[in-house]
């Protein structure tokens, strides 16, 4: 379970690239944590989200949450839809918390255009600084339930254990979410 720092404040950090849907799972994590009568604050940068460019979005709940910026060195999770955006934003993780990242690779227009490399393994680079990392390949996952969109509901699949509230209440809030949107 998720260790709750200052006060029972739960800090998690959601990364990755746009159109993965890190700001919707965001919204999730904050309605889920709303209906279990947490006060929760958010706060998204989008660089491009439309065509693919980086996304980070901060979320704090807990009994009483006064800002949404999350300090360097205090993100309880950092859950990161893209393994190079895991490991550019490692840095915000408090000693020992869990980075749990897609390990399927998305390469950003700032790559593409020739302006950054890469990293050849960013997944083992985290691991080998020390921080305990969960990878999977949460878009193959989706695939094979049918729907490459789905890959932002596998992502919150793999953080319902480490939250502190019920998997189920987190459930609950997907699938009100989906439903809104008439999808099945």
């Amino acid at each position: 379970a998720l260790t709750q720092m200052k006060a029972g404040t739960s800090n998690i950090l959601v990364v990755g690239i746009g159109g993965q849907g890190v700001m919707t799972a965001t919204e999730i994590l904050a309605e889920a944590a709303i209906a279990l009568g947490q006060d929760a604050k958010k706060t998204e940068v989008a660089g491009m989200a439309q065509r693919g460019g980086v996304v980070s979005s901060h979320l704090r709940f807990g009994p009483r949450v006064l800002s949404p910026q999350i300090a360097p060195g205090e993100a309880d999770v950092l859950l990161a839809f893209e393994a190079a955006e895991g490991l550019r934003w490692r840095h915000m993780l408090r000693a020992g918390a869990l980075a749990l990242v897609n390990d399927s690779r998305f390469v950003p227009p700032v790559v593409e255009l020739g302006l950054f490399d890469y990293p050849a393994d960013p997944v083992g680079e985290m691991r080998a600084a020390g921080t305990p990392v969960v990878a999977f390949d949460a878009t193959r996952i989706a695939l094979d339930l049918g729907d490459i969109r789905l890959g932002n509901t596998v992502m919150l699949g793999a953080i319902a254990d480490h939250l502190p509230f019920a998997a189920e209440d987190l459930l609950a809030c997907v699938l009100r979410r989906f439903a809104r949107k008439g999808e099945a």
